[in-house]
Parts: C-alpha cells; structure tokens; sequence
C-alpha cells in the first residue's frame, strides 16, 4: 500500500498568519484580563494603563512580550511584601503575573488563543 500527500503552501501560509495574529490577540487577552483582576498597583494609572504594553517585535519567531516599562515596574512585582494601595485596585499587590505562570490562570493563554484561532478557522471554511 501506497500513500501519497501533497502539502497545500498556500493554506499553511494562511494558517500561519493566523496563528501569528492570535498569539498577538491572545497576549491582549491575558493584559486585559490582568488589567480586570485589579492586581496591578495603582497609584496614578501610569503602570497599568499606559507603560504596560504588548511588545510583537518577534511575533514572528511566535514570541510576544506584555512589557511594563517604567523605572520602578520591576520593583514594585518582585516585592510583594510592600505595603500597596488598594482603594484602586482592590487586590494590589506584587507578583501580578503569577496567577498565569502557575496559578488559577495558568491554562488563560492557551485558552484564549485556542479561542480564536477556532474561529478564525471556522470562518476559513
């Protein structure tokens, strides 16, 4: 028995490029997300809304980065036993991602960019 396949360029091309799009969405998701669980400190919004932001530079290596970049990000995350404001931010505190790295959120990527990737492809066919 023999079997023959062929691939078809074209549609992988469109497959990647979708996939491209998605981690970009998904890394969108995850900020927005991050952004609802009010987590972040917040003092004048600075951090959160404005020096936080999706870095695709390498978005075609499939990496994307949620970047805060202001002087004093990473202080504030690596130091959870500050004392934080939280009449903003109800749970402010440090240490924001981990909840997605190996929390209660840690299947949120993965979900989100599932997500959309079943429906961009659902409406491909």
């Amino acid at each position: 028995m023999r079997v023959t396949s062929k691939v078809d360029y074209k549609n992988l091309s469109k497959f990647k490029k979708l996939s491209i799009n998605n981690l970009v969405k998904a890394a969108d998701a995850l900020k927005s997300d991050l952004v609802q669980s009010q987590t972040m400190p917040f003092d004048t919004g600075e951090l959160q809304n404005r020096n936080t932001f999706i870095d695709s530079s390498k978005k075609e290596e499939g990496v994307v980065y949620i970047v805060s970049d202001t002087p004093y990000a990473r202080r504030v995350y690596f130091h959870p036993e500050f004392k934080y404001k939280q009449d903003k931010n109800a749970k402010a505190g440090g240490l924001w991602f981990n909840p997605y790295i190996s929390g209660t959120k840690k299947t949120f990527l993965s979900k989100a960019f599932s997500t959309f990737m079943r429906k961009d492809l659902e409406k491909c066919s």
